[in-house]
This record gives structure tokens, C-alpha cells and sequence, in this order.
């Protein structure tokens, strides 16, 4: 949401406010500082291991009072998380109109993401203004029975903020980050044939808990045994204690694996451009890395966003270790399957989605 709060603040005769529950306190607060976005309503409602119940209770109860009291024109939320749904449910009580961000999104499995798909389809219910990412995403609005005139087309903001991104300099923290990854620091160097190659890891959803995150755990400890001296792997562990736990117990004692937590978005960003191949469960990252043409691995049986399947920028690998091996194996040993990914063109934005969000919600006064 960053570059649309960016560029409603740019625009004259509006005035935009910034709530936010803080569903996850440590990810939030870097992201705030890195675009510079002071919240003007800050309910802080993180809580260790707290359930999807208690949280959605306490985005209701507090962020009911704020909405009766300042009354806005439009409600603006993004994605698919238990804030997106509690804050179209509670923009619908207010009759207050509400635009989702990220609209349209969908598996056709309310168990996959676990809970996101139903966040997203009960924001699409109520949502006054769909801002679709792609013309897939809309068609899926439309075989809900959403208005076309309801909804626009407008590329992912993710796409603006990563670019946003790209552009700032490498500062002394980022580089120090690199040298202790064994990670080139220049554009030159990314250039060249790096060993060992880096595979970027991030595995967390709930629908992945138990089993099937072990058996991710189990495929990259026999990846980094075949390739020993040849890949690194580098597993961004979400700090959730079901999946810290797991990670730890199995993988910490691996010697090319390495265990860090959740990144900063602007460090984030620097290895992701640095890394050979990603393996995720992650939304964002789907888009994210083929912009910066990195292929991903979706370590999910189905995916919300199947433009990148189609476009070649993603593989559903599922969590069978051995199809996870088997598909990072292909990979890494044939550089045309590799450049087939990396090259592929990506189908999620071209960097001024958020122009158009603005335009609209103008233009729905």
C-alpha cells in the first residue's frame, strides 16, 4: 500500500489517513520506515501466537470506533489478510464505501491459503471498487458477478513499491548484509556466473504447518547435500513459533544452510535480486522475483496468482521433497530451463498501479 499512500498524499484536494492494526508489529514497523509512512491511527493489536479468532475480535472491536469517528469516503485496504476482511466487513456495518486492493485473486480452494482465500472473497463481497492486479484477476470478479464497471484493471502496487525499491542506493548495513552472504555487491559481479549459487527461502503458511513443512525442511537439507559446495541456501524463517520451531530443529545444523530472520524490505530486495532461484509459499515473492528475473519454485499446490504459470515465471512444486528436489535439481543443472524462467516475461504491473487506484477513486467521488 505504500505507493498509493505515496500518491494520494501527492494529490490535491485529498486527504488520506493511515490506520494500521499491526497483525505483524516487526514487519510492519521496517516497512514504514523504509517509505517514510508515519500512521496516523496506530492500534497495535499483535499478540504472541494469538488465534485468527481473538485477532479478527480485536480488529473489529478497535477499529470500529475509529471508522464511526472520522467517517472517510473510502476504506482502502490490500491483499488478502484477516485485517482486509475484518475491514470490509466493518467499512459495510459503517455504510461507508471500500476499495480492495489486490482484488480478484483467487485458487477456487477455501483451504489454499489458509485463510486468505476467504479474506479475499469476503472483501470482494462487499468492496465498492475491485482494483484488479491483472485481466485474470478480473475475470474472476466477473464470474462473481461483479459489476464490470466496478472493477479496474491496474497492474500490483507490489510492482511499484519493488522498483521503488531497486533504485535506492546500497547502503552500509545492506552491504555489510552481502559480505557476511558471500554476495556480490555490484551490478557487474550479478552479471557473472556467482558459486555458490543462492536459493532464497520462505516457507510459513498455515495450510504448510506439521508435515508439510517438514518435508520442505527434509527436500532442502538433501539439496544442500548434493550441491555441498555449490548452492547456498539462505531460509528466511517467519517468526510464528509453529514454523521457527520446526525450521530450527531440522535445518540449523546444516553447514550451506543459513537461517536468518524475516528480512527488512530493502535488504530483502538486495539478496532477492542476488539469488539464483527462489522457493516460496509466499505471495508477494511471486511477483516480486520475476521482476527482477528470478524464477520461483511455489512450494503450494495451488497458487492465486496462475498468470506467473502461465507466463513461465513460476512452477507449482507442491511439498513432496522429492518433486521439490527433482524441480530445484532442473534448475541448477540445466542454465536453458533456468534462463526459460528467468527471462519470461512478468504479467503483474509495470510500476504505476497505484496512478491508476488514485485516478479512480477520484473519478467514484
Amino acid at each position: 500500500m505504500a505507493p498509493v499512500v505515496h500518491q494520494l498524499s501527492l494529490t490535491p484536494g485529498v486527504e488520506s489517513l493511515v490506520c494500521v492494526t499491526a497483525q505483524h508489529r516487526e514487519m510492519l514497523d521496517q516497512v514504514l520506515s523504509i517509505f517514510a509512512i508515519q500512521p496516523d491511527i496506530d492500534l497495535n493489536l499483535m499478540r504472541d501466537d494469538q488465534s485468527l479468532a481473538d485477532l479478527t475480535a480485536s480488529i473489529f472491536t478497535h477499529l470500529d470506533p475509529v471508522l464511526k469517528d472520522i467517517q472517510p469516503n473510502w476504506v482502502l485496504a490490500e491483499g488478502d489478510t484477516t485485517t482486509v476482511a475484518a475491514t470490509a466487513l466493518l467499512a459495510y456495518y459503517n455504510r461507508l464505501k471500500f476499495g480492495h486492493v489486490e482484488a480478484g485473486l483467487r485458487t477456487g480452494d477455501k483451504w489454499q491459503p489458509f485463510p486468505e482465500e476467504i479474506n479475499r472473497m469476503i472483501a470482494g463481497v462487499v468492496a465498492d471498487l475491485h482494483f484488479a492486479p491483472t485481466e485474470r484477476s478480473a475475470a474472476n470478479l466477473k464470474k462473481e458477478n461483479i459489476p464490470p464497471e466496478k472493477i479496474i484493471v491496474t497492474g500490483n502496487t507490489v510492482i511499484d513499491a519493488l522498483l521503488t525499491i531497486v533504485s535506492k542506493p546500497i547502503s552500509p548495513e545492506i552491504r555489510a548484509l552481502l559480505l557476511q552472504l558471500h554476495l556480490p555487491q555490484d551490478e557487474t559481479a550479478l552479471a557473472r556466473d556467482i558459486r555458490p549459487r543462492l536459493i532464497l527461502v520462505t516457507a510459513h503458511r498455515r495450510e504448510n504447518f506439521g508435515a508439510p513443512l517438514e518435508n520442505i525442511c527434509a527436500a532442502l537439507k538433501r539439496l544442500a547435500e548434493i550441491y555441498r559446495n555449490e548452492v547456498q541456501i539462505v531460509y528466511l524463517v517467519h517468526l510464528n513459533p509453529h514454523v521457527h520451531e520446526t525450521v530450527h530443529r531440522l535445518l540449523s545444523e546444516v553447514p550451506n544452510i543459513s537461517l536468518l530472520p524475516p528480512l527488512a524490505y530493502l535488504p530483502l530486495v538486495n539478496v532477492l535480486k542476488r539469488a539464483y532461484l527462489v522457493l516460496t509459499d509466499s505471495g508477494g515473492l511471486q511477483e516480486e522475483a520475476p521482476s527482477l528475473g528470478v524464477p520461483v519454485l511455489v512450494l503450494r499446490e495451488v497458487t492465486e496468482r496462475p498468470e506467473g504459470i502461465d507466463a513461465g515465471t513460476l512452477r507449482l512444486v507442491g511439498t513432496n521433497p522429492d518433486r521439490i528436489v527433482a524441480e530445484t535439481r532442473r534448475l541448477l543443472d540445466d542454465p536453458k530451463a533456468h534462463q526459460r524462467m528467468a527471462k519470461a516475461v512478468n504479467p503483474f504491473g509495470d510500476g504505476h498501479a497505484s496512478e491508476r487506484i488514485v485516478a479512480a477513486l477520484l473519478r467514484h467521488r
